[in-house]
């Protein structure tokens, strides 16, 4: 199939030409030549590619790092047992390894949201027929009252 196609479209492209160019044996071609380029121009670009794929690996890793930071968060928050992969993970960043913000701000909302559920009001405010306004007057009025009677005795 692939002599096919080069054979019809490489007579085309000889016609167009003129057959200036004389026909090299493929063996004898250099990599750089093959795809149009100085032999410099060619060591230039695969740097290039080096580097890049370099940076790929490393946002990568970036990546998976963070990924394992939310897991062992989410383990330590939950008390599930810690995975060594994630571990190994972090470490293969060797940065400092942060939650992504968007996930630090979530997180902190969760944290208020649980703290306030865990308080006395939070706990009074799920209760269903409890009107914490009238509560917290009668609180106050009957620490009120509390304080009177301390004044009041003789002993203290």
């Amino acid at each position: 199939m692939a002599f096919m196609v080069k054979h019809m479209i490489g007579g085309q492209l000889k016609d167009l030409t003129g057959g200036l160019k004389e026909e090299k044996v493929e063996g004898e071609k250099s990599e750089a030549t093959a795809k149009g380029m100085t032999q410099e121009e060619f060591e230039e670009y695969q740097q290039q590619l080096a580097e890049e794929k370099l940076e790929r690996e490393a946002s990568f890793a970036q990546k998976n790092a963070e990924r394992a930071t939310v897991r062992s968060h989410f383990r330590e928050k939950y008390r599930l047992p810690k995975s060594e992969l994630d571990e190994i993970q972090i470490q293969a960043a060797g940065k400092d390894v942060e939650l992504p913000s968007e996930l630090a701000k979530m997180i902190a909302e969760d944290n208020q949201e649980e703290e306030h559920k865990q308080s006395v009001l939070g706990q009074l405010s799920s209760l269903q027929d409890v009107d914490i306004n009238q509560l917290k007057d009668k609180v106050q009025a009957t620490f009120g009252d509390l304080k009177e009677t301390a004044e009041k005795c003789e002993v203290m």
